[in-house]
Formats: structure tokens, sequence, C-alpha cells
């Protein structure tokens, strides 16, 4: 097999190894197990952590966080024995199987768990600024998908800042992506009509 060959084929490994271990769907499967019902169904629809909150779980919420950015996390390390090219790829298939999961019909959480994990795994500095973000926005306006984007682009511009270039370009993707997802989310932020952190979800 040619290198280019070999470099093709490890990286649709890496990036498959990602995307299986990201789109375990932690928050439905631990609501069901707890007899909360389809979190589908609950609040936003959405599998992640936010959403289990609504659904009345404090502690199933903060451990789906917790697993959601572990995966995210435990993918870049696995894939960062080989080479950083392949925790890059790995990254990046991690938080698309979170988005898209294959086993909901490609219908997953918006992954902001996932790419702080992944965050965590390739550079923790920047994994800090995103938490600390996220932190002082959700707590001035206690909104989680306000604090998310903001402490996404921050993220990037950190990452730019601090010379690394090749993750600052991941991140920058990922961050598209986060906002793609967050686009209702956007539209309601403007509006005056996102639900705050803590509130049902009318």
């Amino acid at each position: 097999m040619s290198s280019e060959w070999s470099g093709v084929v490890s990286c649709l490994f890496f990036l498959t190894g990602g995307y299986l271990l990201g789109s375990i769907p932690f928050g439905l499967i631990l609501t069901r197990f707890a007899g909360l019902g389809d979190l589908r169904e609950i609040g936003s629809g959405n599998i992640g952590a936010t959403n289990v909150l609504r659904a009345g779980s404090k502690k199933l919420a903060a451990l789906t966080l917790l697993l959601d950015a572990a995966k995210g996390t435990v993918a870049v390390l696995i894939a960062a024995r080989w080479s950083e090219a392949a925790a890059l790829t790995a990254a990046l298939g991690a938080v698309l199987g979170h988005l898209f999961p294959v086993w909901l019909d490609f219908r997953g959480g918006k992954g902001v768990a996932t790419y702080l994990g992944t965050l965590l795994g390739l550079y923790w500095p920047a994994a800090a600024v995103f938490a600390a973000i996220w932190l002082l926005v959700a707590f001035a306006t206690r909104y989680s998908s306000l604090a998310a984007l903001a402490a996404s682009a921050a993220s990037v511009l950190a990452l730019a800042l601090m010379a690394r270039w090749h993750l600052a370009a991941l991140f920058l993707l990922l961050t598209i992506l986060l906002y793609v997802r967050h686009a209702a989310n956007i539209g309601r932020l403007a509006r005056g009509e996102e639900t705050r952190i803590g509130e049902k979800k009318q």
C-alpha cells in the first residue's frame, strides 16, 4: 500500500473511531435507565446535559455533561498515541458523532460538551478559556446557549493568539458546526424568547 493510501486509511480509521465514541447518546441512555422517559420528548428534545436538567435531575445532567465531554477526550487521547494528525481527526469524528449519531437517525445533540472534551484532550489551556467564558456568560445571563456560543468563539481566538494554528483551524470548523446547530437558539435569543438555565421549556 502506498504512503498516500496508508494516510487515507489511517484518517478514515481515526475519524470513524472518534465518530463511534462521540455517537454514544449518554443523556438518552441515563434518563431512560432512570425512568425519566425518552429525552427526545422532553423540553427541547435535545440529548445533551441542558435538556437532562430540564428533565428534572441535576445529578444526571452533571453525569451527562461529564460523559459527553469524556468521550471527546478519550477519542483524542487514544488517537494521540499514533500522531497529532490522528488526534485532530478523532476530535472531528467525536464531535460529528455527537451531532449526527447513526443510532438516532443522525439527530443528536448540539456538541458543546464533546467540543470541550476534545479541546481538553488536545490543548488544555484553551479548554480552560472555554470553561471560564462559559461560566462567566452563563452566570451573568443564565443562557446556556449564549454561553456556549461565546465560549467556542473565544476558544478559537485563544488558540490563534497562542499560535496553535492547526488547532485554531479545526476548532473554527467545529465552532461553525456549533453555531449551525444553535441556529434556533440564536433566533430565540434575538427575540428574547430563549429558555434560561433551570427554566422549563414552554
